[in-house]
């Protein structure tokens, strides 16, 4: 049983382009790309780690520091990441997938093997740390049967499954697959440690310059300690809204009026639950 980490990562995200090429520790010659690939390798269970990028020359600074850290690469549709998957899998003969994003240089290789471990005791096809979310955002895990990746990619037709590659299996048709759920035994869900905007990178900096030169591969304990100690380090990017995975007109206009309520746009915030939806 072959068991690969796929690592999404493409330089043209739309709130942070080149989020993953940002220096972390702060002005260090490693980016955050690099420190979500060497927090993977401390894994005992994940037997090659692949980068999945896209084809697009942008992303050839991606492909660069695959090369530079020994491991895989996949380059496929940027669009189409659930097909990106797909190839990037079956061409490395994975059974099991580890689904990282490369916004996480938080990742704990002890939650990933814990995630897995679960996964493989249950005989589930899809194990998830997030469905129920108790850890905090940035330690998101996502373990699947590449039957199940296999099937997504035959069946998938809406665009949303397309573009986001479980939502098929976890989402949409999650009735067809044998779903777990991995909780923590404390709920840390409030505490965010991924990178999506300027001000979570500042934090992001912040707990770099406290825990990495102690463990340079600190674990999810550490950071809920540090978090305990210093609460007020959650006010930097207390104000960044989740990105979510919509999957209808309703949902996004209520997180935008969401979004509205925590930035106080009280006249954006009015026009939007006066609006009719179906106009």
């Amino acid at each position: 049983m072959k068991i690969g980490c796929i690592i999404q990562a493409r330089n043209t995200s739309t709130r942070l382009p080149k989020k993953v090429l940002l220096k972390l520790p702060f002005n260090s010659d490693k980016t955050i790309l690099d420190q979500v690939i060497e927090r993977v390798k401390n894994s005992e269970k994940i037997n090659q780690i692949i980068i999945a990028t896209t084809d697009n020359k942008e992303d050839n600074s991606i492909v660069d520091i695959a090369k530079k850290q020994n491991i895989s690469f996949f380059r496929g549709s940027e669009d189409n990441v659930l097909s990106r998957y797909f190839f990037a899998a079956l061409e490395n003969n994975l059974d099991i997938i580890v689904r990282i994003t490369s916004d996480c240089p938080c990742i704990d290789a002890k939650v990933i093997d814990e995630v897995i471990n679960y996964h493989i005791e249950n005989k589930a096809e899809y194990t998830s740390n997030t469905i129920t979310r108790t850890f905090p955002h940035g330690l998101d895990t996502e373990v699947f049967n590449f039957e199940c990746l296999k099937t997504a990619h035959e069946n998938a037709t809406e665009k949303i499954e397309i573009e986001h590659v479980t939502q098929y299996i976890n989402n949409t048709h999650s009735k067809d697959f044998k779903i777990f759920q991995y909780t923590d035994k404390f709920d840390n869900s409030k505490i965010r440690i991924t990178v999506d905007t300027v001000d979570d990178y500042t934090l992001l900096c912040l707990i770099y310059d406290y825990l990495y030169k102690e463990n340079y591969c600190f674990t999810k304990e550490e950071l809920v300690e540090l978090f305990k100690i210093k609460p007020w380090i959650a006010n930097i990017n207390n104000n960044v809204v989740q990105k979510k995975v919509c999957n209808s007109l309703e949902e996004e206009i209520s997180e935008l009026i969401n979004f509205a309520n925590k930035q106080d746009l009280r006249r954006a915030l009015d026009y939007l639950k006066g609006r009719d939806l179906n106009e």
